[in-house]
């Protein structure tokens, strides 16, 4: 698969790895128990915005996309947005602690493992290394509403939270 196009459904049994927060597991230091966020039925019926990256404590992911999400939360709830998941190859416990890190409490902002980037491979928006890319979709009940790749490593064109909320 090339990609994900507007109009596609999203894939069947999409599994990824997932802490959820607890107030009593805030704390960075603290680790929680990593269970299967099953995205396929969770999403199946809601609006969702997510967004991929290289990696969690990255340069540009850490300075810039994930901040700009965290900022633009209330304009893209206030559209209609249910869930907005942030997804990385790394395992739940970094992308738990990386959620701490950035302030993130409850659900805001899903920070979803995509174990050995099962997902970003099959639909081919993973790098040689076995990364995820930097990528952005939208559902809207199942559907791929928008969904762009981003042209090179560091650039923030396509999956920035402006230019999803330009396309909601």
């Amino acid at each position: 698969m090339s990609g994900l196009k507007v109009g596609d459904s999203f894939p069947a049994d999409v599994v990824f790895s997932y802490i959820p927060w607890t107030e009593e597991k805030g704390d960075i230091t603290s680790c929680g128990i990593p269970i299967n966020y099953y995205a396929s039925k969770e999403w199946a019926d809601k609006k969702v915005v997510v967004f991929a990256l290289p990696g969690a404590f990255t340069p540009v992911c850490s300075a810039r996309h994930v901040p700009e999400y965290i900022e633009k939360l209330p304009e893209l709830r206030a559209k209609g947005v249910d869930a907005v998941a942030v997804l990385a190859y790394n395992d739940a416990y970094v992308m738990s602690a990386w959620g701490k890190a950035n302030g993130v409490t409850g659900d805001d902002i899903l920070f979803l493992s995509d174990p050995e980037a099962k997902f970003s491979k099959s639909i081919g928006w993973a790098d040689p290394e076995g990364r995820t890319r930097r990528y952005a979709f939208i559902l809207d009940h199942g559907k791929v509403t928008y969904a762009a790749l981003e042209r090179e490593k560091n650039s923030l064109e396509v999956s920035d939270a402006n230019t999803i909320l330009k396309n909601l």
